[in-house]
């Protein structure tokens, strides 16, 4: 099956910096695809690349099997995006700003009550946006990417600048959009809670370059396990983890142990909470530490990191 976006060594230089290096990129049909990196990684550039905004200065982009470099126009009849500004007129409704995408897109009126739908906006869509909340223009602007019924779309950071009850109505809407609407979403964030909460599949974005790539359940279970303690002695604690050929690391209040691939880190909690005892360290709390999209990002920002410091 064809990728809904594919990048084959994608790159843009602004000048003498290289804004996205030689990033290869696959997006799975009906993925839910988290394109994570903190800001200024190059995840933006990317995104215009991929839609035809900028020119990239090396490589390849795909959308939906059209090379965008060669037919702008082509893929970008397969792609609805939502970037941060939204550029609707504030005197009209709602349904009014979308009918002239929709009046250009040349697609039927029928569109736009099949998307207010989705974002579940029918009531709201006679109020002049003006009037309306941020949560409400964020879903405004999901349903006018939707107008069409593009196979793929492009989301920058959807859920910024919203409160909580908007952030969970967007996390909803973004992970139900696949079924519903048989689109693939990528899904653009610097928010590592957010993602982990909607994506199916990651990409992660260090210094311009994809460090990491991969279905999110396996890359979980691909993590090295690791254990949670909480001591009155830390330093103790690392000379009893020592005796195990274990190192002990100090994290705000409390401390991990990272434990090799393949230990059972149940087991080698009840194994290490004796040995403290036994060695007279008071033991507060301790126990397997959650795989997460967070230690994913961290391992490999951190490894990625050391790699080029030993490189220099």
């Amino acid at each position: 099956m064809t990728p809904a976006i594919e990048t084959r060594a994608l790159t843009r230089r602004f000048g003498h910096r290289t804004a996205v290096d030689a990033v290869s990129m696959t997006v799975p049909d009906k993925a839910v695809y988290g394109f994570l990196g903190r800001n200024g990684a190059g995840k933006t550039t990317a995104l215009k690349m991929l839609l035809g905004l900028i020119r990239p200065s090396g490589g390849t982009a795909f959308v939906a099997g059209v090379d965008v470099s060669r037919d702008r126009i082509g893929a970008a009849r397969k792609v609805g995006a939502l970037l941060e500004a939204h550029g609707f007129y504030g005197n009209l409704s709602g349904r009014e700003n979308l009918d002239l995408t929709r009046s250009l897109l040349g697609v039927p009126t029928s569109e736009i009550d099949r998307v207010l739908e989705v974002v579940e906006m029918r009531g709201e869509a006679k109020r002049r946006v003006s009037n309306y909340s941020l949560g409400m223009r964020q879903r405004l602007g999901l349903a006018r990417a939707m107008l069409g019924a593009p196979p793929v779309l492009i989301l920058d950071e959807p859920t910024n600048g919203l409160d909580p009850d908007g952030i969970a109505d967007m996390r909803r809407f973004l992970k139900a959009l696949p079924e519903r609407t048989g689109a693939t979403v990528l899904l653009s964030s610097h928010l590592l809670g957010e993602i982990e909460q909607t994506a199916t599949h990651v990409g992660i974005v260090n210094e311009g370059r994809l460090v990491l790539e991969g279905e999110l359940s396996r890359l979980k279970a691909d993590l090295t396990p690791e254990i949670a303690l909480r001591t009155d002695a830390p330093e103790r604690a690392r000379e009893v983890l020592r005796r195990h050929d274990l190192t002990l690391e100090i994290e705000g209040d409390g401390a991990v142990v990272r434990l090799r691939q393949g230990q059972d880190a149940d087991r080698m909690s009840a194994t290490l909470n004796a040995a403290l005892v036994q060695a007279g360290v008071a033991v507060f709390a301790i126990g397997p530490r959650a795989r997460t999209l967070e230690g994913i990002y961290r391992h490999v920002t951190t490894s990625t990191a050391e790699t080029e410091t030993e490189t220099v």
